[in-house]
């Protein structure tokens, strides 16, 4: 079957978030289930230099006002689909902010037009190809079953993924008018949102099928409490979203092969690993010892709890453990963290900013990692750490609840234990679960189980790929 899948961003051409992460395995991930995927992309500066020779295999004389062409072309097992408009992504800044940080005002309209496309290659604009369905990703590509909804392509079946339902494309209704919809497209039914526009409403109400990337995520935006606003136009298409988790790229993360880590290792051999502990500690500069080491491998926003893990520092420190940090995100957080660092000399560890080989690193050598998001659609950062013998500790919530199996009675009794939970997201819950891990980690056969077992966990895109392979041929087969 022929996918077009349509996305603001993929890796490896060009990355803000996890978006890319999946956009970029998941086509790959798809041709062992029969799956041939195209991928239309924003022709950022960054995408066209990176890549070789594309081929203009057709020209928009009108999307939304302007120009555009298509340029077809294969980069790292990728057959992608660059639509070509230096008058919408020709900027110096990023994909979405400019080089001061702030929104670009034309947003609408630069992925608007990412959409309509979309739309107009699903009703056979290119000349030879013509998808079986459009996969949609997040509130950039939600456009796009919504102009096949009221003006390309109703037959042909659409998939919208939500990977954070926090960024929704939110727009004042002065834009519809610009748009090329008709007149009813602004309705309940349609992108209308409080009398604003909504491209992410618009997409939830008109895709043929919902998913987001964890079944718990899926259930948790059916609430006020996680839905921003959107539970109840999710929750009245209900009986078509779907949660399937999000996986990684084992072959990048192989702690046997990484060559950015200190020392390789594996779960039938776990020695070296202290190597790499060694390695963290001189790194940041911290005391060498056998005491616990917990990481903290995240943006550091309230998001992402670490509020409450700059209070949490100096319990690991009383407990006699340690703890090295990587990240960036809110300057008060980030002040926080390196206040705690210079009170705990040798103990704590912190490094401002985001350094790709440290991350490696930090996996294969902390004890454990330390995730205690107040909401996680799925998270990539503890498939690592389970990948890597990393003990992950999480907050339960999202795809952190689907992923980890925490270390309770029941699940150490049956050996199936991998790391350890929380809830609720408080500064107590999370220095009870810091409690339970150092006492963890001084009972080494529990541990090395819990390491091991994590390790062996199937954290790949190949069970995930198979259950978006069914999910498209379902909504297919329905089409016809």
């Amino acid at each position: 079957m022929n996918v077009l899948s349509v996305s603001s961003e993929i890796y490896p051409l060009i990355k803000t978030g996890g978006l890319a992460d999946v956009a970029g395995a998941l086509p790959i991930a798809l041709e062992a289930h029969g799956v041939t995927t195209r991928t239309l992309i924003p022709g950022y500066p960054a995408v066209k230099a990176a890549v070789t020779d594309p081929v203009k295999c057709f020209e928009f004389t009108d999307l939304l006002g302007e120009k555009a062409d298509v340029l077809e072309v294969r980069h790292e097992g990728l057959d992608l689909l660059i639509l070509d408009a230096p008058a919408y992504y020709e900027r110096s800044g990023g994909p979405y902010l400019d080089q001061t940080g702030k929104d670009y005002p034309d947003n609408w309209k630069r992925f608007a037009a990412l959409s309509l496309a979309a739309a107009r290659i699903a009703a056979g604009a290119l000349p030879g190809w013509r998808p079986d369905m459009v996969h949609a990703h997040d509130w950039q590509a939600a456009m796009a079953p919504v102009y096949m909804r009221y003006a390309e392509t109703p037959e042909i079946p659409s998939l919208l993924t939500i990977h954070n339902i926090a960024f929704q494309g939110q727009f004042g209704a002065n834009i519809f008018s610009k748009l090329a919809l008709p007149a009813h497209a602004f309705g309940m039914e349609g992108i209308e949102y409080y009398n604003d526009v909504s491209f992410l409403k618009g997409g939830l109400q008109t895709a043929t099928a919902l998913s987001t990337v964890s079944p718990s995520y899926a259930e948790e935006i059916l609430t006020p409490q996680f839905g921003m606003g959107l539970h109840g136009v999710i929750g009245s298409r209900a009986h078509v979203l779907h949660g399937i988790v999000n996986g990684i790229d084992a072959d990048v993360w192989n702690p046997a092969t990484d060559h950015l880590i200190h020392d390789n290792y594996s779960a039938a051999n776990l020695k070296n690993r202290a190597l790499n502990k060694k390695a963290v500690a001189e790194h940041f500069r911290i005391d060498d010892d056998d005491s616990p080491l917990f990481c903290i491998i995240s943006r550091l926003t309230w998001q992402k709890g670490i509020d409450l893990m700059a209070e949490a520092v100096d319990e690991i420190v009383s407990l006699g453990g340690r703890l090295v940090v990587l990240g960036a995100g809110e300057v008060a957080l980030e002040g926080a963290l390196l206040a705690a660092a210079s009170r705990h000399h040798g103990r704590v560890g912190v490094a401002v900013g985001y350094n790709e080989p440290l991350s490696h690193l930090m996996q294969a050598g902390c004890d454990a990692i330390i995730i205690p998001s107040r909401f996680e659609p799925c998270g990539l950062t503890q498939l690592y750490a389970l990948r890597y013998g990393c003990i992950p500790v999480v907050a339960r919530t999202g795809g952190l609840a689907d992923t980890v199996i925490d270390a309770n009675h029941a699940a150490i009794a049956n050996k199936s234990a991998t790391g350890v939970q929380f809830s609720p997201v408080t500064l107590d819950g999370l220095k009870q679960a810091i409690r339970r891990t150092v006492r963890y980690y001084h009972d080494p056969k529990l541990w090395t189980q819990m390491q091991k077992l994590g390790m062996k966990s199937d954290v790949s895109w190949e069970k995930s790929a198979g259950l978006y392979a069914a999910l498209y041929s379902q909504l297919i087969s329905k089409g016809h």
